[in-house]
């Protein structure tokens, strides 16, 4: 069987210079990590502030499945298929973690022909951004320690710190843990390990406009509570300075290519179900005074990456994106009409016309943020024309228009129906974007909106803690922050195993914690992990070396 590694061993990527050359970065502007991949120097993405912005197309999709629906590949798929068409186009992507990586997701560079590479550097190591993010935000944590092992002049209350250390791997046995064990390494205390990705310093990371930003916002997270209630900051504890410096290289977005020789930028990567789920803000303003057209991604479906991107990253980065994309395929919904995984394979009109809903859902929400929509549907060879027929008429019917996609295997012009699609809509002036819910809306209130509007719950279930604490921050002056919700991306509920497009649940939000520094108000809902665990048979298992010291099994 073919596989994306197959593919990417195929193809000699160029090197990065001439990539550069064709997204008009010169020489001068690259910090070269190799020969594939390079940074943009700071002061050359400086230099691009006065030029015009090039358009923005969101990438997102439906309720994620087994059967997979091919979001990153079709983001790449659609950029090589607008140069093919004639326009300037440029990629923002996230970074892989290391966590699907070797858990059950895999890598996230797109796969077939429509990929990012190179895909063993980009989702291993890359250019080392989620090495400094992991070691900026532990360099708070042990000077948290260190301040209570010489004095606690702060007055930390021990019982109420809220910043756990982090890693980029899967690992549940370090959800919760005790720290300070033994005789001169006190205090003991509970502690815990998120995952990299969850760190409120790959938020800060991605939405820094600059260095200087980047700082103000790593001085403004709040990691405890002294005895009398009072937040602490990193900058209280002098630790904002030293973690710019560990985060003054990572901050530059990193440059690599598609198969076809698309620019990309692939930096940040904060997940979406436990974080807002978008790349790097600076990147993405890079790429648009580069291009004429930007396509993004983002994380999951477009209730949960798409909700934030619009409602998070674009609120507070003055995006105004000109059309979105919502990725399915026949496959997917077919298990979102509750076909079993190894049935997939056999023709059922009638299950897809179930689980069509899930897609329609995930349009009418990207809408009601003012954008047109095209629909992305990525073909497996087992689909019939019936059942494709099926979707296109769901479509129809609701005056959305359908890309029948083969960019995996075909390459570029597997997507030029999309990308003519997208051009026209973005062409068509009909984008009029604006988030769902105003700044000076209550917190409760905003969560409570998106439960309604996108998830179509009939209310939130708001533990008593987590009420207490939402109107402590309102009083503390944080009541303008958006919501970042934490769900299962599985569905439009928190519950993993209700798919289709359900209504009239609630949804219980169990606890919230505030990102003083990423500027949002986390909303913990239902039993989502912050850090998740491995699967009975991980990935990882798959993964090593040839007799030639080759990669085989990373996909």
């Amino acid at each position: 069987m073919t596989t994306d590694l197959d593919i990417a061993h195929r193809v000699a990527l160029r090197p990065i210079a001439e990539i550069a050359a064709i997204a008009g970065i010169p020489d001068e502007a690259l910090e070269p990590y190799g020969r594939t991949k390079a940074k943009i120097s700071a002061s050359f993405i400086a230099s691009l502030r006065d030029r015009p912005d090039g358009a923005l197309v969101l990438v997102s999709g439906i309720s994620p499945t087994p059967a997979g629906e091919g979001k990153t590949t079709t983001t790449v798929g659609l950029a090589d298929a607008l140069r093919l068409i004639g326009k300037r186009a440029m990629i923002a992507l996230r970074e892989p973690s290391l966590g699907p990586c070797f858990g059950v997701k895999g890598g996230a560079t797109g796969g077939g022909w429509a990929q990012v590479g190179p895909m063993e550097d980009i989702n291993l190591h890359f250019t080392g951004d989620f090495h400094a993010i992991t070691s900026a935000h532990n360099l708070l944590s042990a000077l948290i320690d260190n301040h209570l092992h010489h004095g606690n002049a702060l007055g930390i209350d021990t019982r109420k710190i809220t910043w756990k250390r982090v890693m980029d791997l899967n690992d549940r046995a370090l959800r919760s843990i005790v720290t300070g064990m033994g005789s001169t390494n006190g205090p003991v205390r509970e502690d815990g390990f998120d995952i990299t990705v969850a760190s409120e310093v790959m938020a800060v990371f991605c939405l820094a406009a600059d260095l200087a930003d980047l700082q103000a916002r790593l001085g403004r997270i709040v990691v405890a509570q002294t005895r009398e209630g009072k937040p602490v900051t990193a900058a209280d504890l002098k630790a904002d300075g030293a973690m710019a410096v560990l985060l003054k290289t990572a901050l530059q977005p990193n440059l690599v290519q598609t198969l076809e020789r698309t620019p990309a930028l692939v930096h940040g990567g904060p997940f979406a179900n436990i974080a807002h789920g978008c790349n790097s803000l600076i990147a993405t303003r890079t790429a648009m005074k580069l291009a004429d057209i930007v396509v993004t991604e983002a994380g999951f479906g477009a209730d949960l990456g798409g909700e934030k991107f619009l409602d998070i990253k674009s609120r507070m980065g003055g995006l105004k994106p000109g059309c979105a994309v919502v990725v399915g395929t026949v496959r997917a919904l077919k298990m979102h009409g509750n076909v079993a995984k190894a049935d997939l394979g056999r023709e059922d009109t009638e299950a897809v016309q179930r689980g069509v809903v899930n897609l329609l859902r995930h349009v009418e929400n990207m809408q009601s943020f003012g954008l047109p929509v095209v629909v992305a549907l990525n073909r497996f060879t087992s689909d019939t024309d019936a059942e494709i027929a099926v979707v296109n008429a769901a479509l129809r019917g609701v005056g959305v228009e359908m890309a029948l996609c083969t960019h995996w295997a075909d390459g570029a012009k597997g997507a030029e129906t999309l990308a003519r699609a997208v051009v026209k809509r973005i062409e068509s002036g009909a984008a009029n974007f604006a988030p769902i819910y105003p700044d000076e809306m209550k917190l409760v209130d905003k969560i409570r909106t998106i439960a309604t509007k996108i998830y179509r719950a009939s209310d939130i279930a708001l533990s008593p803690m987590a009420a207490r604490k939402l109107r402590h921050y309102e009083e503390a002056g944080y009541g303008r922050f958006p919501i970042c919700m934490a769900k299962t991306q599985m569905s439009f509920t928190a519950d993993p195993h209700v798919m289709g497009a359900p209504t009239g649940h609630t949804l219980p939000v169990r606890d919230v914690r505030l990102a003083a520094g990423a500027g949002f108000v986390v909303a913990l809902c239902g039993d989502i992990m912050t850090m998740p665990g491995l699967p009975k048979i991980p990935a990882a298992h798959a993964i090593g070396l040839d007799g030639n010291g080759e990669i085989v099994g990373l996909f």
